[in-house]
């Protein structure tokens, strides 16, 4: 088979790349406008911020390009030493090793630099999930055999990734791994089963700490609490409403001076509908929704199921993010401290999502070729 997929690989998708850089480059753009006042007040340059992100989306570049020439195949076969290097660097983040930020021990810090192995969990996940769903097709409909056994992996890392206080992350593995089980063939009554004991442990993990529980309830009504558990979502939507049809102009957002916290981060796009206005955020929803339906059609072309199973998660995990974030900021969902793809300032973020893109462009080089 891989010496097929050699003989028979094409060009990759020419609309996921340009919309990845569009996305990559209007989140520069935005990280440069909504950090400058941070940046000047916390390190003396206002470009700070700017200038470390545009290192890591020159990295993302590279890298993308990387994967963009490794068969995705070779992923299979790298599946367990994935999942356990994975594993031992979560373990490490809840050890002396880990470096706490804002109240969250999420990040190792590399001396040079920190980065947060919980989003590379992600990616490793998806690629555990497509790999042992390709082979357990005859038990697929077997929930105790078929079904269940892999998802013991996705809980022991959902539970680490909980233990490091992101929630964020949490949700969205758990919404990514629920679409990959149905395009996987599960019955519905499974993924039924599977979606109420995920609500009840939830619930609990939530109910059992007054904090969690506080942060889950303001969305419904910031007011209550505007100079506390409310705030943030009040500036946010304070920012949102401010931008009007076309905004406030680049460059000219109100919230960015020290209203809105993690401006640059979780609620750049709050930042983004302020400056560029009703108009500024449809394109980017736009740009979203094409990268999302382009790649289920590179899903559907690909000729064999993990590719599929890989690039169905690999957009959903973007897509989903994308989907939280942008209900978090506008007050949908609660606060839960996720980043908007391609956009949000983060280097591990932005690292994982253009090697994602990576692999989906590289499972979009085979797409053409049906099998015999």
């Amino acid at each position: 088979m891989d010496k097929d997929f050699q003989l028979r690989k094409g060009q990759p998708d020419f609309m996921i790349m340009v919309i990845s850089l569009l996305l990559l480059g209007i989140g520069l753009v935005m990280i440069y406008s909504s950090s400058q006042i941070a940046a000047y007040d916390k390190f003396n340059d206002s470009s700070f911020f700017f200038k470390r992100q545009v290192v890591w989306a020159i990295a993302g570049i590279i890298a993308m390009i990387m994967v963009m020439n490794i068969p995705y195949t070779v992923y299979k076969k790298l599946t367990p030493l994935i999942i356990l290097t994975l594993f031992i660097l979560m373990v490490l983040v809840l050890t002396g090793l880990g470096s706490t930020v804002n109240g969250a021990q999420r990040w190792l810090d590399l001396g040079f630099t920190k980065i947060q192995p919980s989003e590379f969990v992600k990616l490793g996940i998806i690629i555990y999930l497509a790999s042992i769903y390709s082979k357990k097709q005859e038990h697929i409909n077997n929930f105790s055999r078929g079904l269940i056994p892999p998802l013991v992996v996705v809980a022991i890392f959902f539970m680490l990734i909980l233990l490091q206080r992101d929630l964020g992350t949490g949700m969205s593995v758990i919404f990514f791994t629920m679409v990959m089980i149905f395009c996987s063939g599960a019955q519905f009554k499974h993924l039924f089963g599977l979606g109420l004991v995920c609500s009840v442990i939830f619930f609990i993990f939530a109910r059992t700490s007054p904090y969690r529980w506080q942060r889950i309830t303001s969305f419904k009504d910031p007011w209550a609490e505007p100079l506390g558990s409310g705030y943030q979502l009040i500036q946010s939507l304070y920012a949102i409403g401010n931008g009007g049809v076309f905004g406030n102009g680049f460059g000219k957002s109100i919230q960015k001076y020290h209203y809105l916290p993690e401006a640059h981060t979780d609620f750049i796009f709050s930042i983004t509908a302020e400056e560029l206005g009703l108009v500024g955020v449809l394109v980017i929803l736009s740009l979203y929704l094409f990268f999302v339906l382009r790649g289920i059609t590179i899903s559907n072309r690909c000729p064999d199921l993990f590719g599929k199973l890989l690039a169905i998660g690999i957009v959903a995990m973007i897509g989903i993010q994308a989907l939280i974030n942008i209900a978090v900021v506008s007050g949908t969902l609660p606060v839960t401290g996720i980043t908007l793809p391609f956009l949000s300032y983060g280097g591990s973020s932005l690292l994982l999502t253009m090697v994602a893109v990576g692999m989906l462009l590289n499972i979009s080089r085979y797409s053409h070729y049906e099998p015999d």
